[in-house]
């Protein structure tokens, strides 16, 4: 089907969902988190039960996600056997979905390796279970037995990791291993005594540090309830809902279809938790909707890359890495929430603006109202939608544990989703099948995220065992001659530079061990410095020259991949920028009294407004250069709190405003005289 024929179709009568997959697969680059989008694709269409594979595939997926809602709520098992459990599960479906090479479709016949892999790590993982008490108490000994099934499992780990997550992460994991092993070889900088293969795979295999770590338990325990509840939300219609809103509310106004995308693509990106996989399953519907109304295809693409990747940092629902930054730094969830909330929002009202800024230097206008969703259509098919949302955002309020949380949450999806279909007297068949299908979702869906968490146990277990955080640390403070304007710098290009070829999760968890200590000691707020780390962990998805996300909407939009992301880039520029901002001004963490608070929320987002113009070089018209100069000026002073910085910035803002208001009356002036 060629653009214009997309640009055919009912722009809100089809529903967002995995068919958008094929199209982002014209692009190579986006390797690892398409491959599980694939994955997905390849089970979505050959799910047929008269294909005894795809039956087994889907017993196992539904029994993982029962036996995790089961957990959730009864605890029946201690930390080692729970995450043991998880990966027994977890490999299973790996092994069985993620071929050895791509070129072989999942669910056709398993070879041989894939089989041989598949049963030794799930009796690995049983003996694990069966075992695990002598394990822990027999902990810094270790015999023949210990050694040959910590040796197997770290490998079966790596090539796990390679198979659902891309080469990057093993291959880093290898790195590690290596300096455990070759420690007295190496620089005196970075010296150690090093560890024989028998202590060092015990450590990492049969212990809470390494594979078994707080990585994998994270997975176990949060992320696959998490990635279960939002695929539940897709099945029963909340990803429809969502978007009708968002088109609704935004999309009559000028580059509505844009902004409407910034707002679903954000939102749905907090249950999605992969911005490449958000990307092409929204971007499906809403590229095409950008370009008819004459954005062009690289800034369409640009648009929907940037909206998906920030809801890995958009509260209450951010992305698998904010769990584990919980657990990094020992506070309850919804700490971590509150803290990233005003940087989140700064970040999403700034691309918003650059949307409506493109619109007005374009002369851009919104879809008819006749096309559109009617506000109270949209909430009257689907406001119970919101019910468990609320329940989710109330128990994290209230000192619920996450997976507490979430367990409540599914339960109410599923209730009112039920409650819905018996008053509209739906098909009860078709809704049981529905959930099914979420319930084997969600576990296939956690399978890229629990395969980077064990390799990345590994890494951690590495860093660990030879004390290299510490020693890293040290370099960084002695690189940045213990500057913190220095260090910053260098901790935002290591997380591009992992973040690269690294899922982020996996990323925040190297980058957190080795640099957040140094930018702790030099007077950084525990929090701000993991949130620093995770927020340039996203933004290397939309940072060219590997831009996943951006080169997945470039597949969609059909257009050029380096100028998507150069364009993602662009529209997520504030979030580089307030990083920065919120390490010297703990006021956008909601730290402090709130008459500082408001004050720094108030000027920081006038800030963005600026910073948006600036970008687009577009105001209430076109920018100058000089404009254009000012305007970049004003958005750091007013992103800055201080007093006054905000006096600079507000003058300099009210004299381009004067310029430009004056200019566009003349320019009305002068169209009316013609």
């Amino acid at each position: 089907m060629d653009t214009r024929e997309e640009e055919r179709q009912d722009p809100v009568g089809r529903k967002p969902g995995l068919q958008g997959a094929g199209t982002a697969e014209e692009t190579e680059e986006a390797l690892a988190a398409r491959r599980a989008k694939e994955v997905l694709d390849e089970f979505e269409r050959k799910r047929e039960y008269k294909n005894l594979p795809a039956l087994l595939i889907t017993i196992v997926a539904v029994a993982t996600s029962g036996y995790h809602l089961l957990y959730a709520y009864f605890h029946p098992f201690f930390a080692l056997d729970h995450r043991a459990i998880h990966w027994l599960f977890m490999s299973i479906l790996l092994f069985a979905l993620y071929p050895f090479s791509k070129k072989r479709s999942p669910l056709k016949r398993m070879s041989l390796p894939d089989g041989v892999l598949l049963v030794i790590s799930v009796g690995i993982c049983l003996w694990i279970f069966t075992h695990s008490t002598s394990i822990l108490n027999r902990a810094g000994t270790f015999g023949t037995m210990d050694v040959v099934m910590g040796t197997v499992l770290v490998l079966i780990v790596l090539e796990a990791a390679r198979r659902a997550a891309g080469p990057a992460v093993p291959l880093i994991a290898v790195v590690f291993i290596g300096y455990a092993l070759f420690g007295p070889y190496l620089p005196d900088v970075l010296a150690h005594k090093g560890y024989g293969i028998q202590r060092l795979c015990t450590y990492l295999a049969l212990s809470t540090d390494g594979i078994f770590g707080v990585p994998i338990g994270v997975s176990a325990n949060f992320i696959l309830l998490f990635i279960l509840y939002g695929a539940l939300l897709r099945k029963t219609g909340a990803g429809q809902f969502f978007t009708d809103v968002a088109f609704a509310l935004t999309g009559w106004t000028r580059g509505g279809p844009a902004k409407a995308a910034v707002v679903s693509s954000t939102f749905f990106g907090m249950i999605s938790g992969s911005s490449v996989a958000n990307t092409v399953t929204t971007g499906t519907f809403t590229i095409p909707l950008m370009k008819r109304t004459g954005y062009p295809a690289h800034f369409a693409g640009g648009v929907e890359a940037s909206s998906s990747t920030m809801g890995q940092i958009m509260p209450p629902i951010m992305g698998a890495a904010a769990f584990i930054m919980a657990e990094f730094l020992s506070v309850p969830y919804y700490k971590v929430c509150i803290a990233a909330a005003i940087p989140a929002t700064l970040a999403f009202f700034s691309t918003f603006m650059q949307v409506h800024f493109r619109a007005v230097s374009l002369g851009l206008v919104g879809l008819p109202r006749n096309e559109l969703p009617k506000i109270g259509a949209a909430f009257a098919a689907g406001w119970h939608h919101l019910f468990s949302i609320f329940l989710l955002i109330a128990f994290l309020m209230q000192d619920f544990s996450p997976e507490r949380a979430v367990f409540w949450a599914i339960l109410a999806t599923v209730a009112t989703s039920f409650l819905m279909c018996l008053i509209r007297r739906e098909s009860l068949k078709a809704f049981g099948k529905l959930i099914l299908e979420g319930l084997e979702e969600g576990a296939i869906g956690a399978v890229e995220v629990a395969a980077a968490c064990a390799a990345a146990g590994i890494i951690i277990g590495s860093i660990t065992m030879t004390g290299l955080g510490i020693k890293f640390s040290s370099l960084i403070v002695d690189a940045s001659m213990g500057q913190l304007y220095l260090a910053l710098p260098f901790t935002m290009i290591a997380c591009l530079f992992l973040g690269m070829g690294v899922p982020t999760t996996a990323q925040y968890v190297i980058i957190s061990a080795l640099v957040a200590p140094a930018l702790v000691q030099m007077g950084v707020l525990p929090m701000a410095a993991h949130l620093f780390i995770l927020y340039f962990g996203t933004r290397a998805d939309i940072t060219p020259p590997v831009a996943l996300a951006a080169y997945a909407g470039a597949g969609i939009a059909r257009s050029d991949p380096w100028k998507t992301g150069l364009a993602a880039f662009q529209l997520g520029i504030a979030g580089f920028i307030i990083p920065f901002m919120f390490v010297y001004a703990p006021e956008l963490l909601f730290v402090g009294s709130l008459w500082k608070i408001l004050p720094a929320l108030l000027t920081a987002t006038f800030g963005v407004i600026c910073l948006a113009a600036a970008v687009q070089r577009c105001l209430l018209v076109k920018t100058t250069w000089y404009e254009t100069l000012l305007l970049l000026v004003t958005s750091f002073l007013l992103i800055k709190p201080g007093l006054q910085t905000d006096m600079i910035g507000a003058t300099l803002f009210a004299v381009v405003f004067l310029f430009q208001w004056f200019r566009r009356k003349r320019d009305a002036g002068q169209a009316a005289s013609v």
